[in-house]
């Protein structure tokens, strides 16, 4: 091993400098050079690249975002698009390519892998959703979760001040780890999350019956991609990514509505949005992207290529890339019945 790419793809969350660092620091000690891919797979179909050294990466352990920049570019989009991923891989030099993204970032790098073209990649779990699978948790999603609930915490003063009920907005587009997380350590009155239908019935019911116990206002917390029972989802614009999702947002405001409606209480909306995204990273997640980071260089030396490293309670491991971008990691409805001991 001589050269190797790492690239970061798809949104951006706190730790992936930390992973950026690991991975330099790693293969220093091993006399690899790394060459940083600008902007995803974006970088790698235009050749747009960065060579990493030990100062360029020193000082950005507690930096959020990414310094090598994301994009949400696909290259399967377009055949010729992923021949220039292949060929721009070839004229590098590279021996190894380390994928650091959620889902969509590591479908490509799976799919890479599958086709056996000579493009060896390894995988690193990031999204502040925590929905992929094969790792009990990804990066990201620690601070995610403290930011939400430090926002809820605010909120609950000055829900408390105006006797007023509080719809707060957080992420998770059909999974909702962070809103039954931060609801819960934010002592939430009402959590609803993707994986469950929106019963208008029930919410409003038991907003009814705080205010009988005296309680003056509520606070509920709502994933982005959560659904009322109709099924239909509450869309930012119609317009596909180019992985085929759709922006979403405003759950929150239609949710708001319809409670104030129903109930006369006067309700007030606040969506936390890409807030949750930015910033320095918890200690939690400084602490797991340098594990994995360390853990993907690690697969590259090994040449277990296809693999991604992962999280299985205390342990850093790695397992196979397929086995994340499968199926999606949605809510243990064992969590979600914890949850509703605390409704109201």
């Amino acid at each position: 091993m001589e050269r190797v790419g790492v690239l970061t793809g798809g949104g951006d969350c706190p730790g992936l400098n930390a992973v950026i660092r690991a991975v330099v620091r790693r293969a220093f000690q091993n006399n690899i050079k790394v060459v940083g891919i600008k902007n995803g797979w974006k970088g790698l179909v235009e050749a747009d690249t960065v060579d990493l050294d030990l100062d360029s990466v020193s000082g950005i352990l507690p930096k959020g975002g990414t310094i090598l920049g994301t994009s949400r570019t696909n290259p399967y989009k377009k055949p010729e698009d992923i021949q220039k991923v292949i060929d721009n891989y070839k004229k590098l030099k590279l021996d190894a390519l380390i994928a650091i993204g959620g889902e969509d970032t590591l479908g490509v790098a799976n799919k890479l892998n599958k086709e056996k073209k000579g493009v060896n990649v390894v995988g690193c779990p990031k999204t502040i959703d925590n929905d992929l699978n094969a790792t009990d948790y990804t990066f990201g999603f620690d601070t995610a979760v403290n930011i939400a609930t430090e926002a809820i915490d605010r909120l609950h003063t000055t829900a408390e001040s105006h006797h007023r009920i509080m719809v707060v907005e957080v992420m998770g587009r059909h999974a909702g780890w962070i809103a039954i997380h931060a609801g819960l350590a934010s002592g939430s009155d009402v959590i609803l999350i993707p994986e469950v239908p929106i019963d208008m019935d029930e919410v409003c019911d038991i907003l009814k019956k705080r205010k009988d116990r005296g309680k003056s206002f509520s606070i509920v917390t709502v994933s982005e991609g959560a659904q009322f029972k109709a099924g239909q989802v509450v869309l930012k614009e119609e317009k596909l990514d180019s992985f085929g999702h759709v922006r979403l947002g405003g759950i929150g405001e239609i949710l708001a509505s319809e409670i104030e409606k129903r109930t006369g209480f006067e309700t007030r909306t606040t969506v936390l949005g890409h807030i949750q995204r930015g910033g320095t990273p918890s200690a939690f997640d400084r602490f797991l992207a340098t594990r994995f980071g360390v853990k993907a260089m690690d697969l590259v030396l090994a040449k277990k290529f296809g693999y991604m490293a992962s999280l299985k309670g205390t342990d850093v491991t790695e397992v196979p890339i397929q086995d994340a971008v499968g199926t999606l990691k949605t809510v243990d409805m064992k969590l979600y019945e914890l949850a509703k001991t605390f409704f109201g």
